[in-house]
């Protein structure tokens, strides 16, 4: 890892297939134990079930209001301060049940590379 300064305002937000907008922070080679994104999704979406191989993921809510659904456990409503924990592999899906953008940090270690992305729809 390199001493440095990542700014928000320097990254793109681009849609995903899984429905949600994604600002990658900090996703290279060069710090390779950890990625971080900002992840949108928009009001009355739900993600698509997913996994990811060999890597696990957090998210921390920051606004809104919304319903994780992980592996065959039931459905937990989740809002600001919230922390979910997803082990590798484990299906994952979040719906916004607020009115307005759901906004969460996703922390992935080792760093989300797309090749672990498993689409389960």
């Amino acid at each position: 890892m390199k001493i440095e300064i990542r700014r928000t305002a320097d990254c793109a937000e681009y849609d995903t297939d899984e429905r949600c907008a994604i600002l990658e922070i900090a996703n290279d080679p060069s710090d390779p134990e950890v990625s971080i994104a900002r992840a949108r999704v928009a009001p009355g979406v739900t993600t698509a079930w997913h996994r990811l191989v060999d890597t696990q993921e957090r998210y921390i809510i920051l606004t809104g209001k919304g319903r994780v659904e992980l592996a065959d456990r039931p459905a937990a409503d989740v809002g600001p301060g919230d922390v979910v924990r997803i082990p590798a592999g484990v299906a994952q899906r979040i719906e916004n049940t607020a009115d307005t953008d759901l906004l969460f940090y996703a922390i992935c270690s080792p760093r989300f590379r797309p090749e672990c992305y498993i689409a389960m729809e």
